[in-house]
């Protein structure tokens, strides 16, 4: 079997997570994008009277879960998991999977100030097709402002990459996560 990544996102709403990920994927060969936004998407259009009323949203995770099982005991797949990933014991357990499984690991800290990331909801157009209980993307920056949140660090994972306010960060960033698969 040959050694595979995943590279894992972590950040606020509108920190340029999704829009990093799809920039990879057509970058990384043999590369899988798996983003809860697209499963919420999915349950709140076809099953929300399944949703929890309140608490985690346990039927999300049940559902990425079984995705990201599938990708890594079914395909030779890189992956590129697309969520916010600001909790650290959760980022941890998640990253243990991974090495567990053989993955190499990569983290991709988005290190955005609040003042753009309000500014870039502003001007958003996406879709709140996602929401169970928030309203506004400015009501999910302000819970992710009040979490358990914290920057990733080195220890963490085999590779960490910040990306700025600075347009030239996300290029570099990912001609540096393309050539790991080809130093391993």
């Amino acid at each position: 079997m040959m050694n595979r990544i995943v590279v894992v996102t972590v950040g606020k709403t509108h920190s340029g997570k999704t829009t990093f990920a799809k920039q990879l994927e057509l970058q990384l060969k043999n590369a899988i994008i798996i983003d809860q936004d697209n499963h919420a998407s999915f349950i709140n259009a076809y099953y929300k009277s399944l949703r929890p009323k309140e608490g985690p949203n346990t039927l999300k995770y049940a559902v990425t879960q079984t995705i990201v099982d599938y990708a890594v005991n079914q395909t030779d797949c890189h992956l590129v998991l697309c969520n916010s990933n600001l909790e650290r014991k959760g980022r941890m357990d998640l990253l243990g999977y991974f090495r567990n499984k053989g993955f190499i690991t990569i983290l991709v800290y988005f290190d955005i100030p609040d003042d753009e990331l309000y500014l870039r909801i502003t001007e958003s157009q996406r879709s709140k097709d996602i929401f169970r209980s928030a309203s506004t993307f400015e009501d999910v920056l302000a819970r992710q402002q009040k979490s358990e949140a914290s920057a990733p660090n080195i220890s963490e994972a085999d590779h960490l990459f910040v990306v700025s306010r600075n347009e030239e960060d996300v290029p570099m960033v990912i001609k540096k996560i393309t050539e790991i698969p080809e130093l391993m």
